[in-house]
Parts: C-alpha cells; structure tokens; sequence
C-alpha cells in the first residue's frame, strides 16, 4: 500500500488552497459539488482525517464519517428530489481510484435518468452553485 500524499487535490481542497463549492462541512468532513458532474446533484465527501482509502481510515474515525456520509446523501436526495441514490467509493488504481483520498461520490438518480459519462466537462460555476444550495436547504 502507497503512503498518505499530502499534495493530492482533496487535501489542497481541505486546507484551502483549492476552491470548491461547499455543500456541508463539520470537525470530520467536508462534502462539495463534484466539477465534472456524472449527473445533477453528484456532491463529493472526504474525510478531514489524511487517509488514502478506505482501508487506510482508523475504525474509530471512519464510524463518524460514515455518519457525515449519510447525512449529506439525505441532504442530497430531499433536496434535488431524487428518486433515489447512488454512493460510489473507489481503493486504489486497480479498483478505479484516481484521487488517492478516502471520498465518496453521493449521486442523485432518477428512475429512468442513467448517469451521463465521465466526460472531463467541468460544470458551469451557476449550476454548481445552484445545486449546492438545494442540497444545503435540506439539511435537517
């Protein structure tokens, strides 16, 4: 297993070296809008914790995360009117990871709507920041 980088492109987002549209963020996570969308509503939540992937996360850290996980997939499916949802989580490049922090992709659906393909096409600023605030307003 490859060590923890400190320069990855969450952990520059994390300490505010990289802009991002927020969405939630608490002492354990920070959850913002996905720039390259695979559909409206794709929010991303990381740990604050530095750990590489799952399996890297100590126990006792990843419990409380999970929690910031599912409140912001509530969040995301109340507020974008979602018929449902996808969480997708990536380890390691053989297992499609490419941003080597713990994530995962919270993906609005809607039932006959298929995720539109991982184009590289970053989402217009407006629409990011249209989304979130839908999403922000359904916190509970």
């Amino acid at each position: 297993m490859s060590s923890y980088d400190t320069n990855n492109i969450f952990a520059k987002i994390l300490r505010g070296e990289i802009p991002s549209t927020k969405v939630y963020e608490d002492d354990v996570a920070l959850a913002f809008m996905d720039v390259m969308p695979r559909g409206d509503g794709h929010v991303l939540v990381i740990p604050k914790e530095p750990a590489r992937g799952i399996l890297d996360m100590p126990p006792d850290a990843l419990g409380p995360f999970m929690q910031r996980v599912q409140k912001v997939a509530a969040a995301a499916k109340a507020g974008m009117g979602a018929d449902g949802l996808t969480l997708q989580q990536f380890n390691e490049s053989a297992g499609g990871q490419v941003i080597f922090h713990l994530h995962f992709h919270v993906l609005p659906r809607w039932d006959g709507v298929p995720l539109r393909p991982h184009s590289g096409t970053m989402e217009k600023p407006e629409v990011l920041a249209a989304n979130a605030e839908k999403i922000r307003a359904a916190f509970v």
